[in-house]
């Protein structure tokens, strides 16, 4: 029986319990043991009439692994304890063995006291006791189930692709593995298996899916790891909306079953990447507060207020926000927030508080006549209300304003904590400029369907062509992308074109692909949720280190194991390859 499980039903019975010393407590002559397990804790009593067992519990610490011998008894009334599912009964030891002691801790189990994280993940094996991080584990294990039981009862298969394949452009760094058999040669580990699960649509499989292990590296951030795991799933014979039903139905269930948090709008919204860039300013908006952002160009772009009427000369944009009751916002908090906007790109922050009837503000007197009143009209700002506007491009203006809003649903508590916002963000640009060599690269993968109409805009105005693409977000994170996919040669092959991919490279990289398609491909789609990033949302953890068993630190560095590390050169020259030195830093 596990420590967890005892009941009153047992009361009278002789038991056998093993698990490690949650906390020891000598009562004048009584020792009380707290036991644990991985199904909970039971309190076990050793009395001076067992003179052995209660010499051997008077020398146990907090987590030595010992065995208990006793009889299960009901608990003296009044010293129940109902925040315990066991605290009706109590244990009466009759032996006591020491199985493992331990050594002093580095920090308690016990209790959640704040632990410096190097030192939690340096004795991860300890981390992992306290109750917070045990129950995350089972959280993720039921996760796990709940999604491979769904699946599987929607008649999807599971396949298991390879993890050593080859190097493809995907948008990160690939971890490289070399080859001892074929010298020079590399392997690398799959960002995700995105080639696999669109040759298994090939193969006839129709329904596959994969709890994968994927590899990306990429500098670390709270939601990223060098190495995650995320859902893949792919379908034959469908359009967008089939793959989007069998998410949605997916990751409703599975909120509504395993966590206590509601699901905000049924059905998930279908935003457009367009809707969601000029509205939020954000193509992962957080959906449980409004505060949209507004357009109001048309309104200033003649004004005499140069700010206004310049930046829509020059081809911007006079965009703004609405902060309810934020005109009792001081000047420093608005100064706050002018520095946010800064940061995010912004030249400056316009900004008018109506409070009482007057208005305070860095730019109204120089408006023109009306001006102001089409403003809060448009803006449906009234009195108490703080109005906050960028004159700048298109694009500065969206993300400035987007880290407004989320800065100002936090400060005025917009943000209910027991909701998830899913929806879907549909419609994305296929291609973007990359802000360094101005070439064009992929906004999702290469492996997108361009939207049937956009297909004629390819060769003449590409940065127009809408992907068949999409995202599911929630809360402010992506958690999902996925697309309808290329299934004919010849559009992939214009594709990698248009990405300035050689004919060479296009063989060496994707011919295996292009092959494929001309096998009787079917039309196909899916999408990739990231297991990590669900798995903390609905544990309400910061940071997805908190919710798998042995993660890397920001560093990209396992500090329990010492990885990464050096190896010795006969590894080395068995895989026909050396290291060099890093080059020094400047003096």
């Amino acid at each position: 029986m596990m420590c967890g499980e005892v009941r009153a039903e047992q009361i009278g019975q002789s038991i056998i319990l093993q698990g490690w010393v949650h906390t020891v407590r000598d009562h004048g002559g009584l020792i009380f043991v707290d036991l644990r397990d991985r199904a909970g804790i039971v309190q076990v009593v050793v009395n001076p009439a067992q003179p052995a067992a209660f010499e051997i519990a008077s020398t146990v610490r907090d987590e030595f692994v010992v065995e208990i011998h006793g009889r299960v008894e009901r608990r003296p009334p009044g010293s129940e304890n109902p925040r315990l599912p066991t605290g009706e009964v109590e244990v009466h030891a009759s032996e006591v063995i020491v199985l493992n002691p331990c050594l002093p801790l580095p920090f308690p189990v016990d209790e959640e006291a704040p632990v410096d994280e190097r030192v939690r993940l340096q004795y991860r094996y300890i981390d992992l006791r306290r109750p917070r991080m045990a129950r995350n584990l089972v959280l993720r294990h039921k996760v796990l189930k709940f999604i491979r039981d769904f699946l599987s009862d929607q008649g999807f298969i599971e396949i298991e692709t390879p993890i050593l394949a080859n190097p493809t452009p995907e948008g990160a760094r690939d971890y490289l593995v070399p080859s001892r058999l074929h010298p020079g040669n590399f392997y690398a580990l799959p960002q995700s298996p995105q080639q696999f699960k669109q040759l298994s649509m090939v193969a006839g499989v129709d329904r596959y899916f994969q709890i994968a292990r994927c590899f990306r590296d990429e500098d670390q951030r709270a939601n990223r790891q060098p190495e995650f795991t995320q859902l893949d799933l792919e379908m034959s014979f469908v359009e967008q909306e089939d793959v989007l039903g069998v998410c949605e139905s997916l990751f409703t269930a599975l909120t509504e079953s395993l966590s206590t948090k509601k699901v905000f709008r049924k059905p998930w919204p279908r935003i457009t990447w367009q809707e969601a860039m000029d509205r939020y300013g954000s193509d992962k908006p957080d959906l449980r507060y409004e505060l949209p952002i507004v357009d109001v160009s048309d309104i200033v772009g003649q004004s005499p207020f140069h700010v206004f009427s310049g930046a829509v000369e020059r081809g911007g944009v006079v965009r703004g926000i609405r902060a309810p009751d934020g005109a009792a916002f001081t000047r420093r908090q608005i100064d706050e927030l002018t520095e946010l906007a800064r940061a995010n790109g912004a030249r400056g922050l316009a900004w008018a508080a109506h409070m009482a009837g007057e208005v305070r503000s860095s730019f109204v007197r120089n408006l023109g006549p009306g001006e102001a009143e089409r403003l809060w009209s448009r803006l449906e700002a009234s009195d108490g209300d703080l109005v906050l506007l960028v004159a700048d491009t298109l694009d500065v203006a969206r993300t400035s304003l987007g880290a407004l809003r989320r800065e100002l649903a936090q400060r005025l508590e917009l943000i209910p904590s027991d909701v998830m916002a899913w929806a879907f963000v549909v419609e994305f640009p296929w291609f973007e400029k990359d802000s360094s060599s101005g070439r064009l690269t992929f906004m999702h993968h290469p492996f997108t369907m361009p939207v049937d109409e956009d297909l004629p805009l390819l060769d003449s105005d590409p940065l127009r062509v809408r992907a068949r693409a999409y995202d599911v977000v929630a809360n402010g994170e992506e958690l999902a992308s996925g697309s309808i996919r290329v299934h004919r040669a010849d559009i992939q092959a214009r594709l990698f074109e248009l990405l300035g991919y050689s004919p060479e490279r296009i063989e060496a990289n994707f011919g295996h692909m292009l092959r494929a398609f001309q096998y009787g491909a079917p039309p196909h789609g899916g999408i990739a949720p990231g297991i990590d990033r669900v798995v903390s949302m609905l544990a309400d953890e910061d940071s997805i280190r908190e919710v798998i068993a042995f993660p890397k630190n920001q560093s990209a560095q396992d500090l329990m194991m010492g990885a990464p590390t050096s190896v010795q050169l006969d590894q080395l020259a068995d895989l026909h390859i050396r290291a060099v030195d890093p080059a020094p830093g400047p003096s």
